[in-house]
């Protein structure tokens, strides 16, 4: 079971939200609230797995909600859902230490595959958002180590297809492979690179020419 927590203002997409996920198998709202100080106060007692957070929120924002969680929780996973898709916003929102980020017209059916995707150690993002960080790390470009050579053609295949911004399951649907495989050859993929999240492989990928 994995057991989330909602930090958004706007009391019917809160509620919406809340009974999407506890209606959802496998998933659990733990609780639902109004403001980042409501959800802190109450974050050691719902000690979720997930917090789903708004940005623009009254009082504190959610970029300081996201810091505040990582100093007392840092296992705590923070999902982004917000209608702002500015680079600021995003890199602002990353680096304090969310492992996602999704706008708010993001699909029902894809908020609650990245859920699951997020828990298993994924870094969903809409696919244009993707590219915004894609293009971050291309500026930011580092030199490549030579274990890149050792990258096979299936693992280029799944590079190219995460560089799309395509979710676990669809780059396994495109590759007729289960996503434990796909997951599979992106834990191999990190170790090769020498990368930690998504953006940066595919960053790499990009630079190489891949993706």
């Amino acid at each position: 079971m994995i057991t989330t927590t909602i930090v958004e203002d706007k009391k019917t997409i809160r509620e919406g939200l809340a009974a999407m996920i506890s209606g959802t198998s496998g998933l659990e709202c733990k609780a639902a609230y109004p403001c980042c100080e409501d959800m802190l106060e109450r974050l050691a007692a719902d000690r979720p797995d997930l917090i789903l957070m708004d940005i623009g929120l009254p009082g504190m924002s959610g970029i300081e909600g996201i810091k505040r969680v990582k100093e007392a929780q840092p296992d705590c996973l923070v999902l982004v859902l917000s209608v702002y898709d500015d680079d600021d916003h995003i890199f602002e929102a990353l680096c304090a230490g969310a492992c996602g980020y999704l706008i708010k017209k993001t699909r029902p059916a894809r908020l609650i595959e990245a859920i699951r995707e997020a828990h298993v150690g994924g870094s969903p993002m809409n696919s244009h958002i993707a590219r915004k960080v894609v293009t971050f790390f291309q500026k930011q470009a580092r030199p490549v180590s030579e274990a890149d050579a050792a990258i096979t053609e299936r693992e280029k295949e799944i590079l190219a297809c995460l560089s799309q911004g395509n979710s676990y399951k669809l780059v396994a649907d495109a590759l007729n492979i289960s996503i434990d495989t796909v997951r599979f050859h992106i834990r191999n993929i990190y170790k090769k690179l020498h990368v930690h999240t998504q953006s940066e492989a595919v960053a790499k990928a990009v630079r190489k020419g891949w993706a």
